[in-house]
């Protein structure tokens, strides 16, 4: 089965949001599929589909200080373990560098283990933020500068 990192379609949250439960489980997350993401920044949007459908997706952009920042990132419960998260940061870091950023950041609840893991894995530096969500609703900043790109230099 043929899996295809592409730019996201407003279509496809529209899938995700049908399927929500198997990307998030429980956790209730549907208020922060912005389909106005997809729209403005439709080339740093990207799902993983397959012939059995969407397996993956993730929400990011760039920012005017050249910070790729993702917003979302999942994958389907059947695709968990398989190497497609960080799939998908690596399609992003391409899309991103494309649009200049030199650097990562997104966060998460600082009871996410398993994103904070996940972040640690791709080598981000995290800290906690107090208040950053808010009064009383902290969360974990994952950072990790882009080093850049080598050159292949022809002979």
């Amino acid at each position: 089965m043929a899996l295809r990192i592409v730019p996201a379609e407003v279509i496809d949250i529209r899938q995700v949001l049908e399927d929500h439960a198997r990307y998030w489980g429980d956790r209730d997350l549907r208020a922060l599929h912005l389909t106005a993401l997809v729209q403005e920044f439709g080339s740093t949007c990207l799902v993983a589909r397959s012939d059995d459908g969407i397996r993956g997706y993730l929400i990011g952009f760039v920012t005017p200080d050249h910070t790729g920042y993702v917003h979302l990132v999942a994958t389907r419960d059947d695709a968990r373990g398989s190497g497609l998260g960080r799939s998908l940061y690596g399609a992003f870091v391409e899309a991103a560098r494309i649009q200049g950023a030199v650097r990562l950041k997104a966060i998460t609840s600082v009871t996410n283990e398993g994103s904070i893991a996940f972040h640690d894995s791709l080598g981000f530096d995290a800290r906690v933020v107090e208040d950053y969500d808010g009064p009383g609703r902290p969360r974990v900043v994952f950072t990790r500068d882009l080093p850049p790109e080598r050159v292949s230099q022809g002979r």
